[in-house]
């Protein structure tokens, strides 16, 4: 039967079995973290509707948010304005043991914020001189930097903005700002393009994945941090449910009778 469709996209049912594979290594790697007390970021950027949610949620949904933090920044404040552009990203990075996911990151600055007129050039300028230097301190520092940037086609953008537009559960993830984004699809590539020729260091590269194909990039976005973070299976002592003790014996079900319930609607 084969693991693709007519369209050469990934077979939901060959996704599903990959992908726990996958999360099984996650897994597997959050606790060689948490013994080594490493220090892990994932920046994940790309296009609007390049598919970073569900990417993301691929990534966390069986693992623990105790070692796996997600951080998707608002627009920053007034005050946070007037600080170093890097500022307030930084107090959010990862302690021993934790892996942080940065939903869109400091490059917000070399994308949304300098096309849509929100940075100017100069500040631009600046952020792609320092950014590099900002980051060999990080990688310095034993963090190990992940960046990942998808990178969806402008047909199959279309299609997505469309499905968004005429579905009332997925409304919600078109603002103005992206709608407005949309109608300037090259002054992005441009962005990206001088972004990847100032940022794509040795000490930390970019890592691009097609994401025409969401269920495709998922799986090569785990496979790739699983790659990129080195780890071993640590071998556990297996859990056993001891037997429930009857001292102290109570009725605790009738204790429950004069209070109030959710109707049962389903």
């Amino acid at each position: 039967m084969g693991s693709k469709d007519e369209n050469g996209k990934l077979k939901r049912k060959y996704y599903e079995k990959e992908l726990r594979k996958l999360q099984a290594k996650l897994c597997r790697m959050q606790e060689w973290v948490k013994h080594k007390g490493l220090r892990v970021i994932v920046v994940f950027e790309g296009r609007d509707a390049a598919g970073k949610g569900g990417t993301i949620k691929a990534l966390t949904e069986k693992v623990s948010p105790r070692v796996f933090r997600i951080e998707a920044l608002p627009a920053p404040s007034d005050r946070q304005k007037s600080q170093l552009f890097v500022q307030r990203y930084i107090e959010r990075f990862p302690a021993a043991g934790e892996i942080v996911i940065f939903d869109r990151s400091w490059y917000n600055r070399a994308g949304v914020e300098y096309v849509m007129g929100f940075a100017d050039k100069e500040q631009h300028r600046s952020f792609l001189d320092i950014c590099p230097k900002v980051e060999h301190v990080i990688v310095n520092a034993g963090i190990i930097l992940i960046k990942i940037w998808l990178e969806v086609g402008k047909e199959e953008q279309e299609k997505r903005f469309d499905a968004r537009l005429n579905d009332p559960l997925r409304q919600w993830k078109l603002s103005p700002m992206d709608i407005e984004s949309y109608g300037r699809w090259y002054d992005y590539s441009r962005a990206r393009d001088m972004m990847f020729e100032a940022t794509d260091t040795k000490h930390a590269p970019w890592y691009i994945v097609r994401s025409d194909d969401k269920r495709r990039a998922r799986l090569n976005c785990i496979s790739h941090i699983l790659s990129v973070v080195p780890h071993k299976k640590i071998k556990q002592k297996k859990l056993r449910l001891p037997k429930r003790s009857d001292k102290g014996k109570y009725n605790d079900a009738a204790s429950l009778k004069k209070r109030k319930f959710v109707a049962e609607v389903y």
